[in-house]
């Protein structure tokens, strides 16, 4: 998360800029974000139409992504 907090947009939370990067994936045709109260749903919902992220934010999300996670779930699938 720390290295992924610089590249969110101000403005904006965490949450809400993870769920605009997975919703403009080409492949993806639903997002449904987990909530446990009230606020989260109204913050998850006022994330509102996604706007495509730019060429830098996203190879900078994408090499986390590599670096981090990929080797951790790619082998399940």
């Amino acid at each position: 998360m720390e290295r992924l907090r610089p590249l969110v947009p101000e403005g904006v939370t965490p949450a809400q800029s993870a769920l605009r990067r997975i919703a403009v994936q080409e492949t993806l045709s639903v997002v449904i974000p987990g909530v446990r109260n009230a606020s989260q749903a109204h913050a998850n919902a006022a994330t509102g139409a996604p706007t495509p992220l730019d060429q830098n934010t996203r190879r900078a999300v994408q090499e986390i992504y590599d670096e981090l996670i990929r080797p951790q779930v790619h082998h399940c699938w």
